[in-house]
């Protein structure tokens, strides 16, 4: 492994990616590999696969944090952190200026019609999120239960506060299943603590701060950190489980209802169809969330939910990386993980059902959805293809 790079030459690397890689994690670890390990040999594969296994036992957005991983232990926390912002920065811009588009159409009255066809195309993405997270990782019984639990108290319990209990239970529910797993050489437990504190001194200051402001509008800004920062926290899986979080957040939740249902979907419909991390979508629902408050607004708060959203996996897989060796030995860690990824199976079939609802029970909108699934699932049409063929044919139709 080469331990230190040339930062520019390696921020180079990661503006390339931010801006050519298609498809979700998933997908983004094929360019990594390409790129990463072949090309440049800044890593093995095998540290490659280890960093995203570990990226994928946190919260937070796996791609991103394998990415800043890699930066991490060539080049410390100086390079990680400018690979962060690098790595974020084109969808960030791109689903803020879209948030900005959509509501300066909405104030001049035009019609956002032509967005109807990426509506069900984009609940097609997260039903195909469900079936790929439960084949990848529902490999028992228990796993299937689990998964069905999930998914009913998250449909008929309509709060985001549901999200971390559900994913809490299931995790220690398998945690006792330990004795499954082989045991592996105890290694010595020395634990760097900064970034640890770090996280939680955040989550604690932001929840604080967010209460002492919430009757007022003008923090608005910080409520937002403190609601992406908390999402961030506890998501596990990827973009798809984040969204049944934010719509219950941002859309439903009665304190709030910053987006329709249709922005929404909107909104994560297009952010399938960009390269880089999904999370940027956090970006369209502040700048949307602070509309009220001019272009200016619609950035900072753009800005503040991408802070919020990113920062605490990144602070995460810092700590982690560094014990993670010696943590994966311990067998209820490794248990944990079955209850936790089946639990994400069952809150992405949920949020499948609960954004089709507000869609007009239609045939068009049927076989877009359904649509959209078959050719995710059976073809290698890529996802911004898709898009770009539904906003063509709202044109048109």
């Amino acid at each position: 492994m080469v331990s230190r790079v040339r930062y520019t030459d390696f921020l180079k690397d990661a503006f390339l990616l931010s801006v050519s890689c298609f498809g979700g994690p998933q997908a983004h670890i094929a360019h990594f590999q390409k790129l990463l390990v072949e090309k440049r040999k800044y890593i093995s594969e095998a540290e490659l696969v280890e960093l995203n296994a570990l990226g994928q036992a946190l919260p937070g957005p796996t791609s991103t944090q394998t990415l800043t991983a890699i930066a991490y232990r060539l080049g410390g926390p100086n390079l990680a952190y400018l690979t962060l912002i690098i790595w974020m920065l084109p969808s960030v811009a791109i689903m803020t200026t879209a948030a900005i588009i959509m509501a300066s159409f909405e104030t001049k009255q035009i019609s956002l019609a032509f967005t109807r066809f990426v509506q069900p195309i984009a609940v097609g993405f997260v039903a195909y999120g469900a079936y790929s997270i439960g084949l990848k990782t529902i490999t028992t019984q228990r796993g299937i239960v689990l998964m069905i639990l999930a998914a009913l108290f998250s449909y008929f319990i309509r709060t985001p506060f549901i999200f971390p209990i559900i994913l809490l239970v299931a995790g220690c529910i398998t945690a006792f299943n330990y004795k499954a797993h082989p045991r592996e050489p105890k290694k010595k437990f020395d634990v760097a603590w900064s970034n640890f504190f770090l996280w939680v001194g955040v989550l604690i200051f932001a929840a604080v701060l967010g209460a002492f402001t919430k009757s007022n509008p003008q923090f608005l800004p910080i409520r937002l950190f403190e609601n992406f920062y908390r999402n961030g926290s506890l998501v596990f899986g990827g973009g798809q489980v984040l969204a049944p979080m934010l719509y219950t957040e941002f859309v439903q939740y009665a304190p709030k209802q910053y987006l329709t249902s249709q922005e929404f979907l909107s909104g994560y419909g297009l952010v399938q169809a960009l390269p880089g991390p999904v999370y940027s979508f956090s970006s369209f629902i502040g700048a949307l969330s602070m509309r009220e408050f001019g272009t200016g607004g619609e950035i900072i708060g753009a800005l503040m939910s991408a802070a919020g959203i990113f920062l605490p996996g990144t602070f995460l897989i810092f700590f982690m990386i560094r014990i993670w060796d010696s943590l994966k030995t311990f067998r209820p860690i490794r248990a944990s993980l079955e209850g936790i990824l089946a639990a994400n199976a069952g809150l992405v079939a949920t949020a499948a059902i609960i954004l089709f609802q507000p869609l007009e029970s239609n045939f068009l909108n049927y076989t877009f959805t359904i649509g959209t699934f078959g050719l995710i699932a059976f073809t290698r049409i890529p996802s911004w293809a898709i898009i770009i063929c539904g906003l063509a044919l709202g044109f048109l139709i």
